[in-house]
Parts: C-alpha cells; structure tokens; sequence
C-alpha cells in the first residue's frame, strides 16, 4: 500500500495558539503545497499535535479500501 508523501506540522501564529498543517511533500520532502490545515487553533502545542496525528491517520487511511 502506498501513501500520498505528507508531513505533520505544527505552527503558533499568535502566542499561545497553536494549530496543525498537513502539507504535500515533492520526492526530496520539501513541503510544496497545503493538504489540509486546522479549521481552529488549540490552547497547547501537545494539542494541536494530536489531533494533526488524527487528521494525518484520517488522510491516509481514507483511500484504503473496506475490508470484507
């Protein structure tokens, strides 16, 4: 099974307001576009990393196939 190149990252754009990017990676890992972003911020970095986990794990397991 293969993925779609994408890193997890997590940004502060005001003092205390923290959200997560998911960005499309080229073939040397560079970020070259947005895949999806936090439509709100968290009070904390460990926040905003979490729930990016979830939003990566959500984008890479929504092209899978059901299982029977």
């Amino acid at each position: 099974m293969t993925h779609e190149p994408l890193q997890l990252s997590v940004e502060e754009p005001q003092p205390g307001d923290f959200l997560w990017v998911l960005m499309e990676t080229d073939a040397q890992g560079r970020p070259v576009r947005i895949a999806r972003r936090a439509e709100a911020t968290c009070a904390s970095y460990e926040a905003a990393l979490a729930a990016g986990t979830r939003a990566l794990n959500a984008q890479l397991h929504r092209a899978e196939p059901a299982h029977a």
